[in-house]
């Protein structure tokens, strides 16, 4: 399997995530379980039905989290220092060429990446226009609302 690159912050948060669906959900569900069951019949006990099905998400979360744990590159960001070239790991701050907007995106892993957050997966398109481009320099893209522009107005690791 291919080592997937990944930040130091990412994969804290993964590993979070994993230890809260561990000590906390896994617990919870199971006495959800044994106490639908304790109701009687199964076969028509919503109740029950409704903790084995959460209980599959959280174990399947469990291990798609170990999994991607287990086979990530952990890259610490803070060390790379490639500005002002864009590489796995950038803070990039956008300005909107049409607007004037700034905003400010990182490159991080795929399963870390949160648009929300302003994380945007490595392989993702916008992100892939960016890599290995510099401060000053602008970026022409394909967006699904129609093509922006955006100029490069600074680059840190953190």
């Amino acid at each position: 399997m291919k080592r997937a690159p990944m930040t130091r912050k990412g994969s804290e948060r993964l590993r979070a995530e994993l230890e809260r669906l561990k000590t906390v959900e896994r617990p919870r569900v199971i006495h959800a379980i044994a106490e639908a069951r304790a109701h009687g019949d199964l076969k028509e006990n919503a109740e029950y039905h409704a903790a084995r099905e959460q209980q599959g998400f959280i174990e399947g979360r469990i291990n798609e989290l170990e999994a991607a744990l287990s086979f990530a590159e952990i890259i610490d960001v803070a060390r790379l220092n490639a500005a002002p070239r864009i590489v796995f790991g950038a803070c990039v701050q956008l300005e909107d060429a049409d607007s004037g907007v700034t905003i400010t995106y990182q490159i991080v892993g795929d399963l870390e990446a949160d648009i929300k957050a302003g994380l945007i997966s490595v392989s993702s398109p916008f992100a892939r226009s960016l890599i290995g481009k510099s401060v000053g320099d602008s970026v022409d893209f394909n967006a699904p609302a129609g093509p922006r522009c955006f100029d490069i107005v600074g680059v840190r690791y953190e």
